[in-house]
């Protein structure tokens, strides 16, 4: 990788750990920087139209490290029951390695930024909309009529992130797993109410 990208990887990638931690309205340019170990000007370089553009980026990586993750998952799991589980355990296990300190990175620059700003909202929406796709298509493979596929995609990702806010606030992973295991046996009915083998 070139010296010049490298330095806007870093500074995405501090941002990401950054606005994840504190959040969005928490973190400073000057903060990001530091983190990131990048010149000065790189930051000016690369996002001219200031902090938006660093958190549509920001929000962007982070959307497409976890929609790489749940491909992953698909493909070695093959079943969306157990790839709801072990996406439950995944969040429980980075909430408690933090020490509660983290949530999801581009829900937790979302509940600042949307809908005021259109670049965030723009990416959040583009982020959610393809995790949903991929659980789209795994829970259509498992032979869900493709239209609530798409409806139990949604509740998926709705139910384990609103978990994730919970087990923050009562630094359990509890409802984070509570959640997963509830997503697994409803996809499991649905699955078997279609009349698929299993």
């Amino acid at each position: 990788m070139a010296p010049a990208q490298k330095h806007r990887e870093s500074l995405i990638t501090a941002s990401v750990g950054l606005f994840q931690r504190q959040g969005f309205a928490g973190t400073g340019l000057a903060e990001i920087l530091a983190e990131s170990g990048a010149p000065r000007g790189s930051l000016y370089h690369y996002f001219p139209e200031g902090k938006d553009a660093v958190g549509e980026a920001a929000v962007r990586e982070a959307g497409a490290v976890a929609a790489q993750r749940f491909r992953d998952g698909a493909a070695r799991f093959g079943d969306p029951r157990k790839l709801a589980l072990g996406y439950g355990r995944a969040m429980a296990e980075t909430l408690e390695a933090s020490g509660f300190s983290r949530g999801c990175p581009i829900a937790t620059v979302a509940l600042e930024c949307v809908p005021e700003s259109e670049r965030i909202s723009a990416a959040s929406r583009d982020v959610f909309a393809s995790w949903a796709a991929i659980w789209t298509d795994l829970l259509t493979q498992a032979g869900i009529a493709a239209p609530r596929a798409a409806v139990l995609a949604e509740l998926v990702l709705s139910s384990v992130q609103g978990a994730m806010i919970l087990a923050r606030v009562r630094r359990s992973t509890e409802p984070v797993l509570n959640a997963a295991a509830e997503m697994a046996r409803l996809i499991d009915a649905e699955i078997k109410s279609q009349g698929v083998a299993t």
